[in-house]
């Protein structure tokens, strides 16, 4: 957690390979309502005394069922992260499936989803069609922008 009462979200940018990534994954939001059946990257709120890396594979296990390692973070506009609603601020890390969850295809939406997908990266516009989260795709962008570097 950062400064005061803030929120901190972590995000996984799930990707197929660590140094040649040609996927990641977007998760479909179950619920809210208002949030039904949009785009996003998996993950939720880092818990107190957790680091940012410790609640993205918590919460990829937790979500997902998978086990993940977390690499390079999506630079956000300022060190806080990435704003969010309110006083919530939002960090998102690449990262990779590992251990028995190797199989890009066997990963399967949880009761937070109504589906999970692989993109393809080769197309950035596709990426960026699909109906993201407002909050979410800005980082996106940035994701896709340094992807590409």
């Amino acid at each position: 957690m950062s400064h005061g009462a803030r929120t901190c979200v972590v995000g996984a940018a799930l990707l197929d390979h660590p140094e040649r990534p040609t996927h990641l994954l977007a998760a479909q939001r179950a619920y809210p309502p208002a949030l039904r059946g949009l785009w996003e990257f998996p993950g939720g709120k880092q818990e107190p005394g957790e680091t940012a890396h410790d609640a993205l594979v918590r919460e990829c296990r937790e979500e997902l069922g998978l086990s993940v390692q977390p690499l390079d973070e999506v630079t956000p506009p300022d060190e806080e992260g990435w704003p969010l609603a309110g006083s919530a601020v939002m960090r998102v890390f690449t990262a990779v499936l590992q251990g028995d969850s190797e199989q890009p295809g066997a990963v399967t939406a949880g009761e937070d989803h109504l589906a999970v997908r692989w993109l393809p990266l080769s197309d950035p516009a596709q990426v960026l069609a699909l109906p993201w989260i407002p909050a979410d795709l800005p980082i996106v962008a940035a994701l896709l922008e340094q992807l590409r570097r």
